[in-house]
């Protein structure tokens, strides 16, 4: 089993991370999985079946568990009726092709919701941090220069004012933000954002960002600034000059 190790808070505050368990066969998966996580300041235990999830459930109160369709042992439609009656912990179910049906057993028995299985973590990161924060705790809020982001709610508001953003979009504010009054690369956007190679060209951040500052009203590039040679900065006074 991989016990939770303890991940940077990129909040800047000392309040526990939050705990996702990860019921699932696949050691690798897990293990890639956890990593990722970990650096989006979620700790993660993995185990292989679905005895061992419910004994971990128990003795590690996660705040999200994440079970595979294919959970041997105990299975994950009898894994989540059985720990119903004793935790109300969302439970997602990791589904792939030929799942459908499981994938309907398992919301009848009381799952939360259904992901992609390999996992992705711009999907899995908003209902986590949503479970933490009841979706409405300000773990999951971040603002800056009149824009604020709700994590758990996928919304965006500027000014008051709501803003539609694309889910890649969203992902990159989302980046930007957790990291504000910081310069981040090319590379490390591509490897956190797009989850690709840093190697690949990073030609499509700069038609992202640009985009984004159009939907936020960033016409003159004082929010998100452009570091010439390295990255972009999103600076917490929208006031400052650009850099």
């Amino acid at each position: 089993m991989r016990h939770p190790q303890a991940a940077p808070d990129l909040d800047g505050d000392d309040r526990p991370a939050p705990v996702l368990l990860v019921a699932d066969p696949d050691a690798e998966l897990v293990e890639g999985l956890a990593a990722a996580m970990e650096r989006e300041s979620v700790r993660v235990a993995g185990v292989a079946d679905g005895a061992q999830a419910l004994l971990q459930a128990g003795a590690l109160r996660p705040d999200v568990v994440l079970v595979s369709a294919t959970l041997p042992v105990i299975g994950p439609v009898e894994f989540i009726r059985a720990l119903r009656p004793a935790r109300a912990v969302p439970v997602l179910l990791g589904v792939g092709e030929g799942h459908a049906e499981q994938a309907v057993q398992a919301l009848a028995a009381g799952a939360t919701a259904c992901v992609a299985r390999p996992y992705r973590v711009p999907e899995l990161l908003p209902l986590v941090r949503s479970a933490f924060t009841g979706g409405t705790g300000p773990r999951g809020v971040l603002s800056a220069g009149g824009v604020e982001l709700d994590a758990g709610a996928y919304q965006v508001r500027v000014g008051g004012r709501p803003v539609h953003l694309p889910l890649r979009e969203f992902e990159l504010l989302h980046y930007l933000m957790r990291n504000a009054d910081r310069t981040v690369t090319r590379e490390q956007i591509m490897r956190q954002v797009w989850h690709a190679p840093a190697s690949m060209s990073t030609n499509t951040i700069a038609v992202h960002v640009k985009r984004l500052r159009a939907r936020l009203g960033d016409h003159d590039d004082r929010l998100i600034q452009t570091v010439r040679g390295v990255g972009y900065r999103l600076v917490t006074r929208a006031e400052h000059g650009a850099g």
